[in-house]
């Protein structure tokens, strides 16, 4: 089992900015990919950011040259520097834990939330 608490989520002016960080407990494998993902009301959970073990990474096309994607492996914890936030980042953000179930399979884990409120 894996458990992910997330925080940093808040109400901001279009423009501001946020960071959300999430970190990740108990049984950890050392190969996996960390992230970030978002749905925002009426639509489908979509990837914002992810970055493996390894350290590469990953990112929607709405988010480039905005957000930032960090992890700290040695505390299991990944971070999303959310800079010049638009309305429509509105969303609640979910951090993303996917590691193998087996060798020819994935298994993911998921936080709980938190809102991220960008008003005009």
């Amino acid at each position: 089992q894996v458990q992910l608490v997330e925080s940093g989520g808040g109400l901001v002016q279009a423009g501001e900015s946020l960071r959300l960080s999430c970190a990740a407990s108990g049984s950890i494998f050392s190969l996996n990919t960390m992230g970030w993902y978002r749905q925002a009301p009426g639509k489908q959970r979509e990837l914002v950011a992810t970055m493996s073990s390894g350290g590469t990474a990953n990112y929607a096309d709405s988010v480039k040259g905005r957000f930032t994607i960090s992890r700290d492996n040695t505390n299991q914890t990944v971070y999303l520097q959310m800079n010049s936030l638009k309305p429509e980042d509105t969303a609640v953000y979910y951090c993303n834990f996917k590691t193998f179930k087996s060798l020819f399979a994935t298994v993911d884990y998921w936080g709980q939330g938190t809102q991220v409120t960008v008003s005009s």
